[in-house]
């Protein structure tokens, strides 16, 4: 037996699915970039995207790979499982953006501006923060190897459990204590850095890592007789 939906029903069904939350309909990837626009599993490769207005953007799962997204504006967006491999964020402001989970191997995030961001359990293997501004962020849980934070501003950085390997901290800022708690550092560069005040650091990570005669550690804690490393050829 066919049924046949009234003209009344059928507006009122109509009615119903105009009154549907946002994040309940199809993301809008045709659309051109704007503030709090749903790009939720776009295909958005190897674009020119510089400047643009993202913020507060649902930008979960979205493929940025080789995009370049320079000086764009990713203020509290939601960028969570986002593929940013090789893209560039160089000189953007992503305070209190979502990053967590991306993978984003050899992303650039130069002079990011990215206070109190998320990149817990995030793939940034290579990724470049030099002169990064992220204090109070958190890397908790995050693959970080041979990330580069030449120059960064680290206070208040939460490295719980995440893979500091080979990364270079060496030249970052810490003006206030940050987090280490089970961080792998194997041949982590901490050469000069004053990290008196961090938390979590045990000696088995200093062990592990390479720092200098500079290096200021945790009471308690005491500089290995291998230091400093020798230098490291890629």
């Amino acid at each position: 037996m066919v049924m046949h939906r009234s003209p009344l029903g059928l507006l009122a069904f109509l009615l119903l699915l105009a009154a549907a939350p946002i994040s309940s309909r199809a993301a809008d990837c045709g659309s051109t970039a704007s503030p709090k626009l749903d790009w939720q599993e776009c295909t958005k490769k190897n674009l020119m995207l510089q400047g643009s207005d993202l913020q507060g953007a649902n930008l979960f799962s979205t493929d940025f790979s080789l995009t370049d997204l320079s000086g764009s504006n990713f203020k509290s967006a939601n960028l969570e499982k986002a593929s940013l491999v090789r893209a560039s964020l160089e000189g953007s402001h992503a305070e209190g953006a979502n990053f967590a989970k991306i993978e984003a191997y050899r992303a650039s995030f130069a002079n990011i501006v990215a206070d109190a961001a998320s990149f817990a359990g995030a793939e940034l293997q290579r990724a470049n923060f030099a002169g990064a501004r992220l204090s109070g962020a958190s890397f908790e849980k995050a693959e970080l190897g041979r990330a580069d934070f030449d120059k960064a501003v680290l206070t208040g950085v939460k490295f719980s459990f995440a893979n500091l390997s080979r990364a270079d901290l060496s030249s970052a800022v810490f003006e206030g204590p940050a987090t280490f708690e089970r961080a792998f550092m194997f041949l982590t560069r901490i050469e000069g850095l004053d990290l008196s005040a961090a938390a979590g650091l045990e000696q088995a990570q200093i062990d592990l890592a390479c720092g200098d005669a500079s290096t200021k550690l945790p009471a308690g804690l005491s500089a290995p007789s291998n230091w400093p490393c020798p230098a490291e050829h890629e």
